[in-house]
C-alpha cells in the first residue's frame, strides 16, 4: 500500500515540475472552454492547433434562454480554462460552474474586459443592466481577440508569442474586412436614415458606424412588448420618420411584420451569431453577411431621396 502511494506521490511531483519546466500551467493540449459562438472562431484562431477548443453548451441551443444540462457538468470538468461574456449574455455558464464545484477552481477570461459598454434602460429599482452582445462590432472583436491572446498566453507561456502573432494576423483580416465596407458607406448619402431594432443586440454595430438607433422594440431578447409600449414605439418610429427596422435573422417574429405593416418601413435581418455549427470562419462569415445588409439598407434609403 505505502510502495502504490509512493509512486502515485511522486507521479504527481514528476507531472507537476514537468508542467513548470514546459512553461504551462496545464498538460498538452491546453482545453479551452467557450460559450458562445463568436468566441469559438475568437479562440480558434488565435490557438491554432495548439489547443482544443470545447463549446459550453450544444450548437443549435438559444444562448438567451438556455437551461444547464447534465452534460455541460461533464463538459466543464475537462476545461482548464472558460471565455465567458460575463455582462448578460450567458448567466447559465456561471450557474453550470457553480453546478460543477469548480468556482473557486476554473480559470476564466472575461472576453468584455476593458470594453466600453452600452448601458441599457432597466425598471426602476433594477440593477443597471448593459447590452452583452459586444462581439457584433468588429473594434469591439479585436479588442477580446487580443484580450483573449493575452490571457491564454498567461497559461501557456510557450505558445503566448504564438497567440500573439495569430490574434495579430486575425485582427488584420477583420480590419480589412470593416474597411471594404466603410469604403462603400462613404460613397453613400444617409442623413435621411432612420432606423429602428428588434432588440438592442446591434447597438455596437450601429455605432461603430456612426448610426443612430432610434427605437428599440423588445425590452429584452424574445421579450414581447405590451400591446401599450407596441403602440408607443408604432408612434415614435412614425414622428422620427424611421425609414428601416432592423430584425434578427434566423429568429421568425409576427411582431416585426406588424410593426412593418403599421409603419410602412423596409425591413431587413442582422445574424446575431449565435445559432448554427461553431466554426473558425462563423465570425467573418456573419459579420460580412451584416455588413452586406447594413451597405444594401443604407443603399435603398440613399435611393430614395
Amino acid at each position: 500500500m505505502k510502495s502504490v502511494l509512493f509512486s502515485v506521490s511522486t507521479f504527481v511531483v514528476f507531472l507537476s515540475v514537468s508542467l513548470l519546466s514546459t512553461g504551462k500551467a496545464f498538460a498538452d493540449p491546453l482545453k479551452i472552454g467557450i460559450t458562445l459562438h463568436p468566441y469559438y472562431s475568437f479562440v480558434a484562431n488565435v490557438v491554432g492547433d495548439r489547443a482544443e477548443i470545447i463549446p459550453l453548451i450544444d450548437a443549435g441551443n438559444n444562448p438567451h434562454n438556455y437551461t444547464p444540462q447534465a452534460n455541460d457538468i461533464r463538459r466543464v470538468l475537462s476545461m482548464d480554462v472558460l471565455v465567458v461574456n460575463g455582462i448578460g449574455h450567458d448567466e447559465w455558464a456561471f450557474e453550470i460552474i457553480q453546478a460543477a464545484g469548480r468556482k473557486e477552481q476554473l480559470p476564466l477570461i472575461y472576453a468584455n474586459d476593458g470594453v466600453p459598454l452600452i448601458p441599457v434602460a432597466a425598471d426602476e429599482g433594477e440593477a443597471k443592466v448593459v447590452n452583452a452582445h459586444t462581439f457584433v462590432s468588429t473594434t469591439v472583436a479585436i479588442q477580446q481577440i487580443y484580450t483573449i491572446a493575452r490571457e491564454l498566453g498567461k497559461l501557456d507561456s510557450d505558445n503566448a508569442t504564438y497567440f500573439r502573432n495569430n490574434a495579430r494576423a486575425y485582427a488584420l483580416k477583420i480590419r480589412r474586412l470593416k474597411a471594404e465596407y466603410m469604403t462603400q458607406l462613404s460613397e453613400l448619402d444617409t442623413s435621411t436614415l432612420r432606423c429602428a431594432t428588434m432588440h438592442g443586440a446591434y447597438g455596437y454595430l450601429m455605432q461603430e458606424f456612426g448610426l443612430q438607433v432610434v427605437a428599440v422594440i423588445e425590452p429584452r431578447h424574445g421579450v414581447e412588448p405590451t400591446a401599450r409600449q407596441l403602440a408607443d414605439t408604432i408612434d415614435k418610429i412614425k414622428s422620427a420618420n424611421v425609414n428601416v427596422l432592423f430584425a434578427e435573422k434566423y429568429f421568425a417574429s409576427n411582431l416585426s411584420e406588424t410593426i412593418r405593416e403599421a409603419t410602412g418601413v423596409s425591413m431587413y435581418s442582422f445574424s446575431h451569431m449565435s445559432d448554427g455549427e461553431y466554426s473558425a470562419g462563423l465570425f467573418e462569415t456573419e459579420t460580412r453577411a451584416n455588413l452586406e445588409t447594413l451597405v444594401e439598407a443604407m443603399r435603398s434609403v440613399a435611393a430614395a431621396k
